[in-house]
């Protein structure tokens, strides 16, 4: 290779890197259940689907098949949504802070 084409590559290497790094460090010591705005989500904008899932079991008539049927797909959308908010997560550490989030090794 020659010396041009190694000055090209390094040069290549640092403009593509650095608007993407910026040198912070990961998410230390925020990753969690952090603060007000989860105890929000989870106990007072997700009320009414607590409120219907209940009432899929005590309410009158109930059916437990559909009940069951309906917190399985509650559980399928949970899951898919967390998994892919933590795949995401990953990769936006692993492309702007040079790393994956605290926990993760």
């Amino acid at each position: 290779m020659s010396l041009l084409a190694s000055a090209l590559d390094a040069t290549t290497y640092a403009l593509l890197d650095w608007p993407l790094y910026h040198g912070y460090e990961p998410t230390s010591g925020t990753t969690g259940f952090p603060g007000p705005g989860s105890w929000m989500i989870f106990g007072i904008i997700l009320m009414p689907i607590y409120v219907m899932t209940i009432s899929w079991f005590v309410g009158n008539p109930s059916d437990e098949k559909t009940g069951l049927v309906g917190v399985l797909y509650l559980v399928g959308v949970t899951a898919n949504m967390w998994v892919g908010m933590f795949i995401l997560t990953v990769l936006l550490g692993l492309v702007f802070y040079g790393g994956a989030p605290s926990p993760l090794p």
